[in-house]
């Protein structure tokens, strides 16, 4: 499992770590990622754009609003 941090991180450059890292990984296969937001809603939907523009799928897990987990599965 991946996992990705943008706490302190500008929302562009964060944007471009997601979009580096998933892009990347998905290069080597199936992959679940977990992307550590916090709770900023501005943040979340701008990755969630990102995510879709992909078309990657993801969920926001109830026991943590603060993280986006992606799941890609090449079937």
């Amino acid at each position: 499992m991946y996992r990705i941090d943008l706490h302190g991180m500008r929302h562009r450059e964060a944007l471009l770590e997601v979009e580096d890292r998933i892009l990347a990984a998905s290069q080597l296969g199936p992959f679940v990622m977990e992307i550590i937001t916090g709770n900023s809603s501005v943040l979340q939907d701008k990755v969630f754009k990102l995510l879709d523009e992909y078309e990657f799928k993801y969920y926001i897990p109830a026991s943590n609003l603060g993280m986006i987990v992606v799941n890609y599965n090449l079937i």
